[in-house]
């Protein structure tokens, strides 16, 4: 027989042992209990044609018995492993720069020779596909594209508000009126004046740090939500906010100041959210009150009173005396009955996030406006990225409720984290349920982050391939020899370098650590950080914010960064101000927001580099020229008067011709009358020499001034 025909008769019958040994195993796994070794004494037909193969078939299965065995997970994937050549890279998209080092060797020599800025590069940053198949050539290797797991869709979990409710279970609710103005026209007192609580003398600098929503009961039995917002410019977004969840906007201006640049935003903030307008001219018992100058200048802001014609009440009070507060309220009670405010207390809580903090007694709060259900203990919340099993409530003067059905605000106690201020609250049917919403919230905002990630790498990567284009062109006269030497002594600094040298090496920057009480002051201060548009000056870098005191973390997270603690109404314990003290951290405590900008913007200019500007001390023209002989050596010496301020010989000097700098250093000599001098004032006659300069000319000017340093000051400003 063919020899090539029996190694392939024998490979034959050594696939038939073990396709007999895989058929044993699966029968004795579905028959444990019966299983015995496979003995058949059999002989196949075939065997009687070629004896000696089938002596070998049956050495090969005794052998195989012999070695019986389940196989195990972890063998399983060793066999299912891909096996790869030698130099040979697996890759795969979005690969991180650790798990590339992982697979191949030489990589940091590699990047040198790529068009990637290796200062951004850290351990989990993002490779693109392109930039690491170049990496892999580079480095000798080729690659393998390794297979891709389809993700499957993951189904949608999230929870949603309920249908509109049938009009028959619909029940009449209170009004939510929020007071919008300028800052310090009187809003907290309005409202302080309605609720009969001292707010405003409690808040900092008498600017309402945060917005408060209190319930207030009128005399006639009626009840009116108010939510007081900031005026200060900060505070934007809280204002914006607060509209959204109103029924009536509570207009208030000062009589003696008018209409400022708060009142025209909370104006636009009405009419985008669509509320009906209520116009407070407050302060009228002053002497220089004029409340028809604040209802004409109004109207160039489309805001009509009822006496011009138009459907705004206008109530002129004082909140500090408490005149005509009542007037004010009633209209407010008539404005509402006439919108026929109703809502259904049936039914999953519907609500909003009007404010939220970390108490250390109750931990993470929310201060919410129901809008639809009747919310009670036990009740299941989620708001944004965090859900709650309610325990306890509690109204505006901290006293415990069971209930708060749509209309009135209440402050949540039981939830996981803290919320976000604006964020929608929704009830759902269980803890269980509560899990899946969080979770497919979590799951989607990693998403889009992971998109958003990828349009800015894909746009860094498009600028350094430019960038490394153009370089390749600078060196495509060279040879590769040469190109390799260039690029090698251009990155050889950044390769023996330590990563804190590489800090250095980078422009100024200061990091931030913002602590705050309540949400929505950390949110403000972060809106004005923001704006700040002066990183080529000195990077802003905002390492962590969040509500609550100031810890131990934070100190450590600033000694990290060398960074610097800013806390708004929030303190720092002993124990901690003596951590921050040894380990040389700053830590800065504000109870007004413009305060902890200004401190912070001193901050940062503390940290741009002092410039160096010439102050002026005197000038002289030179009116003739002689020389002077020292040993064999002819010195030009210019004969001058002085014409403003003195001249120092101290001082330094520099020679002025045709309006340019020709020269600058200081003088060989300063004589009067052929003696030395130190100074010569104005309208005196001298002689001088400059120092290893001999070209003068008469009509030289020379200046006599002195070096100042001065810390220069950011360009950001942050509107205030």
């Amino acid at each position: 027989m063919n020899r090539g025909l029996i190694l392939k008769f024998e490979n034959l019958l050594q696939l038939r042992g073990a396709c007999r040994q895989l058929r044993t195993l699966s029968y004795r796994k579905v028959n444990r209990a019966q299983w015995k070794p496979l003995q058949s004494s059999a002989r196949p037909m075939w065997s009687l044609l070629y004896p000696q193969f089938w002596q070998k078939d049956k050495l090969i299965s005794v052998a195989l018995s012999q070695h019986r065995h389940l196989a195990t997970k972890k063998e399983t994937k060793k066999k299912k492993k891909v096996l790869l050549t030698k130099g040979e890279v697996e890759i795969r998209q979005k690969m991180t720069v650790e798990e590339l080092a992982r697979a191949m060797d030489h990589i940091y020599e590699a990047l040198l020779y790529t068009d990637i800025n290796l200062d951004s590069l850290e351990p989990d940053s993002i490779l693109y596909e392109d930039h690491i198949k170049l990496i892999v050539k580079k480095s000798g290797m080729k690659y393998k594209s390794a297979k891709l797991k389809e993700e499957k869709e993951r189904e949608n979990t999230d929870a949603v508000k309920r249908p509109p409710a049938d009009p028959a279970v619909l029940t009449p609710r209170p009004p939510v009126v929020t007071i919008l103005g300028h800052v310090d026209h009187g809003k907290t007192t309005l409202l302080d004046s309605l609720r009969k609580t001292q707010v405003a003398s409690m808040e900092a600098g008498g600017i309402t740090q945060h917005i408060g929503a209190f319930l207030v009961h009128l005399p006639s039995g009626e009840k009116i939500t108010f939510l007081d917002t900031p005026g200060h410019a900060a505070f934007s977004a809280m204002r914006a906010r607060g509209t959204h969840v109103t029924d009536i906007v509570i207009l208030v201006v000062a009589a003696e100041d008018g209409v400022m640049q708060q009142t025209i935003e909370s104006i636009q903030h009405a009419k985008n959210a669509g509320v009906p307008l209520i116009l407070a001219i407050n302060k009228c018992d002053k002497p220089e009150a004029d409340p028809e100058r604040v209802k004409k200048e109004l109207l160039a802001h489309d805001v009509v009173c009822e006496e011009f014609g138009g459907d705004v009440q206008a109530v002129n009070i004082s909140a500090l005396k408490g005149e005509n507060l009542m007037v004010l309220a009633e209209a407010t009670v008539a404005l509402a009955e006439m919108l026929e405010l109703k809502a259904d207390a049936t039914g999953l809580v519907e609500g909003t996030v009007i404010e939220s903090r970390k108490d250390k007694g109750k931990g993470p709060v929310t201060t919410a406006i129901i809008q639809r259900g009747t919310l009670r203990k036990g009740c299941v919340l989620v708001a944004g990225k965090t859900w709650a099993k309610v325990r306890f409530m509690f109204d505006e003067n901290g006293k415990a409720v069971d209930a708060a059905s749509p209309g009135i605000p209440v402050e949540i106690m039981g939830w996981k984290e803290v919320p976000s201020a604006g964020d929608e609250i929704l009830e759902v049917e269980s803890e269980q349920r509560a899990h899946e919403v969080v979770d497919w919230r979590t799951y989607v905002e990693q998403q889009e982050r992971m998109k958003r990630d990828m349009e800015v790498i894909e746009a860094k990567q498009k600028e350094h391939r430019i960038e490394y284009e153009e370089k390749q062109q600078k060196l495509a006269h060279l040879t590769w020899r040469q190109r390799k030497a260039v690029l090698y002594k251009a990155n050889k600094h950044l390769m023996f370098s330590k990563p804190k040298e590489r800090t250095e090496m980078a422009k100024n920057v200061l990091s931030v650590i913002v602590k705050g009480d309540v949400d929505g002051s950390v949110e403000a201060i972060l809106n004005i950080l923001d704006s700040y548009d002066a990183d080529d000056e000195c990077k802003l870098d905002i390492i962590h914010f969040g509500m609550g005191d100031i810890s131990e973390t934070d100190i450590s997270l600033a000694e990290a960064f060398n960074g610097v603690v800013f806390g708004f109404s929030v303190k720092a314990n002993e124990s901690i101000k003596k951590l921050a003290a040894k380990k040389g951290i700053q830590i800065k405590l504000h109870t007004v927001i413009y305060k902890l900008i200004e401190d912070l913007k001193d901050e940062l200019n503390s940290r741009l580099p002092t410039s160096v500007v010439e102050n002026t001390i005197g000038e002289a023209s030179v009116l003739d020229i002689f020389f002077v002989t020292v040993g064999k050596n002819k010195i030009p010496v210019a004969g001058c008067r002085v014409q403003k301020g003195l001249l120092d010989k101290k001082m330094k000097f520099k020679l002025i011709r045709n309006g340019d700098v020709i020269w600058k250093g200081s003088l060989s000599s300063l004589k009067h009358h052929k003696d030395d001098v130190q100074v010569i004032k104005m309208g005196m006659d001298c002689g001088l020499s400059l120092d290893k300069y001999t070209e003068l000319n008469i009509g030289d000017e020379i200046i006599c001034y002195e070096e100042e340093e001065v810390q220069q000051t950011t360009s950001w400003d942050p509107g205030f």
